[in-house]
């Protein structure tokens, strides 16, 4: 069936319906009209002659599409036609439509009808006007040192009936006040200083490495930290490779691939954050030259031109390194660079599908690195309030299975050091691959394997995330990024929560574990799992936060105070467990402390707002004890905030606006 584009009206034209026959009113039969012919006569006397066409006509029953979903056509109940529609959130079951229904809707979306597909599009122009008009009102632009215009106090003020965005969702980066944001982060320099000469090359970048021992030490702090709540490298490979590079004359490694020196470097500068320095200064300015080295690996690969995944598993690292490293802003920029990479790689894509003939491990290793930049992009944009990228991939989640990452196909390849694949599918080395080098064999170590427990526990943590983040790409980050309300209707709203409450449910028992007690005594056996925990607490509870807090006044969806407290509760406990269990680690997080910090200054928001007792009437910090917790998760975490938050000017900043708000809180 095609389907002709009317550009024009900019909706989508759906094919002609064939003609229906008329049913007789009194039997209720189709009849089909006779031909006329000349002779009436014959004509009544003589039965039309039916043929194919006409008995297919008479059992046409219906030419009505369906525009129900298919779980209430198939139990003949009410469907408000929603994606997903409110009877089947409520059963918590899967809500599908007919591709005609789809299309309609599509049809009905591009059009500007009231359309309740759950997609983002721009406002309608009447909103736009409306927001407009009421911004000039209230508040005037004022122009900036780069030409950026921005209004003060915009984050602090209540919105209008008429915006959609709501007042409790803070955030302004890379502090708490509206300011105009550096393009290079939180200072006016370059975020990688530039140590090298344009002449020297791989071989430059190469020869200030540090020594094996101490690479040894980075290495292991990276896969002890890092790696549990970013699993995408495959350990046995990168190993195998590790002890192959250093394995080298200092004079062979200057010949190597550079992207594998980027990774390093990154990984290196990863590593230096979590290891204990006697001055932060000292550990700043170390881990600052290993980026610095891996952004010129990056260069003499010729990054821009020409990828790789171990050049995005760089680039990706380096983005972490630089939230890290308070240069937040910096991340989102560089994060561009990868994520284009990556679609250049057809990460996004199928491994079926576009690498068919790929070993089990090629395949799922490009499942895991598009799993980590899709992570990378949407959780960002969710504290930076900035459109998503990583949108468009039609790579299934469950198709990341534990049994491909235990599987053995292909290893035997990437041992030898041979990666099928791996460089841009028009890379000399995959038109003509080379012959694997046994010069160097590399034994196994310990440390270079992983159980096929952690292994499986990995994915099944990287499949939850997935899941989470398709639901907060859609419904969060997107809507955010254009001033859009979380939800139209109070309705809707509360099918979001009760899409967000099903998939929770749905992980398993270990990743939901919230007690403090019991999450202490599995630090001790199981550190990695319980990293992964406090992860997707932070990250689920967050997003909880944000749709419960969302308001949309002109449609009657109104912030739901007491729940919000609660998420607010348990996600901003979750950074005070990482700080409890792993306290050096939770003062490098930047991501965990942004968080933290906007869920406190969010409870002390809707805290102020609360009304005071009055006379014998007790008001709502009184009687219920969610107010009472509300209140003292702040205080603790301006105390956590005094002993992380050293010299830094966006800290200081962060701790006097926290104060600041704390202050207003009705006693």
């Amino acid at each position: 069936m095609q389907v002709a584009h009317d550009y024009n009206a900019g909706a989508i034209a759906l094919p002609a319906v064939p003609e229906v026959d008329t049913p007789d009113l009194s039997t209720g039969v189709p009849v089909t009209p006779a031909a006329p012919s000349s002779n009436d006569t014959d004509t009544q006397s003589t039965p039309p002659i039916k043929t194919e066409s006409d008995r297919l006509k008479q059992k046409q029953k219906r030419n009505k599409p369906t525009l129900s979903c298919l779980e209430c056509v198939e139990r003949k109940t009410k469907c408000d036609r929603a994606r997903p529609c409110l009877a089947c959130v409520k059963r918590q079951s899967g809500c599908e439509y007919t591709p005609v229904a789809n299309l309609i809707a599509s049809a009905d979306r591009k059009s500007g009808g009231s359309s309740k597909a759950r997609y983002v599009t721009k406002p309608p122009p009447n909103k736009v006007r409306k927001i407009s008009n009421a911004a000039s009102s209230q508040t005037s632009p004022i122009e900036t040192e780069n030409g950026w215009t921005h209004i003060e106090r915009r984050a602090h003020r209540h919105s209008n009936a008429s915006s959609g965005s709501s007042p409790y969702l803070l955030s302004n980066m890379p502090y708490a006040k509206s300011s105009p944001s550096n393009v290079f982060g939180v200072g006016s320099q370059h975020p990688f200083s530039n140590y090298w000469t344009c002449a020297g090359g791989l071989p430059e970048v190469v020869s200030v490495m540090p020594s094996k021992e101490q690479a040894d030490i980075l290495i292991s702090k990276y896969f002890e930290v890092v790696d549990g709540v970013y699993p995408f490298i495959h350990r046995r490979t990168f190993y195998a490779d590790y002890e192959r590079f250093w394995a080298l004359s200092p004079e062979k490694r200057g010949e190597t691939d550079a992207s594998f020196s980027a990774l390093l470097y990154a990984m290196y500068a990863l590593g230096t954050q979590f290891i204990q320095f006697p001055s932060y200064q000292e550990r700043s300015q170390t881990a600052e030259f290993y980026c610095s080295a891996a952004n010129q690996a990056l260069r003499v690969y010729s990054y821009l031109n020409r990828t790789c995944m171990r050049a995005i598993g760089a680039m990706l690292l380096m983005s972490y390194f630089l939230m890290n490293d308070n240069h937040a802003s910096d991340a989102y920029a560089w994060a561009g660079i990868h994520l284009r990479q990556s679609y250049a790689m057809r990460l996004h894509r199928d491994p079926e599908i576009v690498v068919p003939d790929a070993s089990v491990l090629e395949k799922q290793q490009r499942r895991k690195l598009w799993q980590a930049v899709f992570f990378h992009d949407t959780f960002l944009t969710v504290l930076l309030k900035l459109p998503p990228t990583a949108t468009h991939s039609d790579v299934p989640v469950e198709s990341l299975a534990e049994d491909n990452e235990t599987s053995t196909d292909g290893l035997d390849l990437c041992l030898q050091g041979v990666h099928s694949r791996v460089e841009n599918l028009m890379s000399i080395n995959v038109i003509a691959p080379q012959e694997p080098s046994t010069d160097i064999t590399v034994q196994p170590k310990p440390h270079h394997l992983v159980d096929a427990a952690t292994m499986k526990a990995d994915v099944v943590y990287m499949r939850c995330m997935w899941h989470l983040g398709n639901l907060v790409q859609e419904n969060l980050s997107s809507p955010c990024s254009l001033s859009l309300p979380l939800a139209n209707s109070p309705r809707h709203k509360d099918s979001l929560i009760a899409a967000f409450r099903r998939l929770y449910k749905s992980f398993p028992p270990n990743l939901t574990q919230l007690d403090y007690s019991a999450l202490q005594q599995l630090a001790l056996v199981n550190p990695r799992g319980v990293r992964q925990n406090l992860f997707l607490t932070s990250n689920y509870f967050h997003c909880l936060m944000l749709l419960h807090a969302s308001e949309n006044e002109s449609s009657g969806v109104e912030c739901n105070v007491k729940p919000a407290l609660e998420a607010a509760h348990e996600a901003i406990w979750a950074f005070f467990k990482l700080w409890g269990y792993f306290e050096p680690e939770a003062s490098v997080w930047w991501v965990f402390q942004h968080r933290a910090f906007e869920e406190a200054l969010l409870i002390a928001h809707l805290l102020a707002m609360q009304p005071v007792s009055e006379g014998d009437v007790p008001g709502p910090i009184s009687y219920d004890p969610i107010f009472a917790k509300a209140k003292e998760d702040v205080s603790k975490m301006l105390e956590v905030m005094e002993r992380y938050g050293g010299a830094l000017e966006m800290h200081n900043e962060r701790k006097e606006v926290l104060r600041d708000a704390f202050q207003r809180i009705a006693i």
